[in-house]
């Protein structure tokens, strides 16, 4: 699934793709979306991106003298399981685009689309933030590790910190493999208590002595894991490419596979959260672990595929496969809070 850096590449690929171009005419959707209807139509505007954790925005903006006259509009998605943005030609469109802006003559025609093979991607009208996301990880990192440490008396950090980093309340652009990444380095076991590991966190106070950059040093050297909800995206970021979409190319996929420490990694532990969500850890998986059953005599015990991210008895079903590497089936069929 897109999480925070993929929708943040995304937004940078729209940037890039859509400047110097010129769009006119009707923006066209699929009929067999169920989305709503983008009401939308100028001679003439240009198109713009920017995203905030899990959600991008695209804004419309009609130039100087566009027909009819009208003001810009915006469109604010969530990726679902596997949204992108592609520009291709107009008589080139990729399959599953259910949302088509097109360039207006004269010239080749190209279109931006809203590429979605599994249909669960999501845009709305009005261009707000979806209510209720907390502060980025990425832009709004200062806010963002106020409203963690504010609220530990939520109920949501009674359960697994592995569980609570996926609730986009507090972690607003954290998903399945970021989680993994930022605990394995850690070495906090994912089901430990979240409120246990997140209090020490509010006693953490840098010494007065230090100068400041003595104390961006100190946090280089042994960060905490608020810091790295947001430093590990960032180098996911700094990895490049076009965000989410196996169009990507196996030079992205290549680079984030040599990044990954822990997910999907061979010689990981997984276990799966209450969720259904697949869990990659090493060491000890923490006091509030899931019962594993113990199989009855004769019946081999179900073992986790790290390469793959599926269950033994999981039927062959195909895996999506993108620049950010592979979906495990049980991201395809569960959801996550706020995801």
């Amino acid at each position: 699934m897109p999480e925070g850096p993929e929708l943040h590449l995304a937004s940078r690929f729209v940037n890039e793709a859509c400047r110097g171009l010129v769009f006119g005419g009707c923006v066209e959707k699929s009929p067999i979306s169920r989305n709503p209807e983008v009401p939308f139509e100028s001679s003439a505007y240009c198109i713009s991106s920017s995203a905030r954790g899990k959600e991008l925005r695209l804004t419309l903006s009609p130039l100087p003298g566009a027909q009819p006259p009208r003001g810009p509009l915006a469109l604010v998605f969530r990726f679902g399981m596997s949204g992108s943005f592609q520009l291709a030609a107009q008589d080139a469109l990729p399959a599953h685009a259910h949302l088509r802006f097109y360039t207006a003559p004269p010239g080749p025609r190209l279109a931006l689309c809203f590429v979605d093979i599994r249909r669960f991607g999501r845009w709305d009208l009005g261009g707000e933030w979806q209510p209720g996301r907390g502060p980025c990880v990425l832009l709004e990192y200062e806010r963002f590790r106020e409203n963690v440490l504010r609220n530990l008396a939520d109920k949501v950090f009674d359960q697994p910190i592995c569980e609570a980093l996926l609730d986009q309340r507090f972690f607003n652009g954290i998903g399945n493999y970021l989680r993994a990444e930022i605990l394995y380095r850690l070495r906090i076991p994912p089901f430990e208590k979240a409120r246990k590991v997140l209090e020490a966190l509010q006693q953490r106070r840098p010494s007065p002595e230090l100068t400041l950059s003595q104390k961006i040093r100190a946090k280089l050297r042994n960060p905490d894991l608020l810091e790295l909800c947001h430093s590990v995206p960032k180098e996911v970021v700094q990895l490049g490419g076009k965000g989410y979409g196996p169009e990507s190319g196996e030079e992205d996929f290549a680079a984030f596979r040599a990044w990954l420490r822990c997910y999907g990694m061979p010689g990981m532990s997984s276990l799966r959260d209450r969720r259904g969500r697949t869990i990659w850890f090493q060491g000890d998986p923490g006091p509030l672990a899931p019962k594993v059953p113990t199989p009855p005599p004769g019946v081999i015990p179900e073992r986790e595929s790290a390469e793959r991210g599926l269950r033994a008895q999981d039927p062959p079903t195909p895996v999506s496969v993108s620049c950010r590497g592979q979906v495990p089936q049980e991201e395809i069929q569960g959801s996550t809070a706020g995801a």
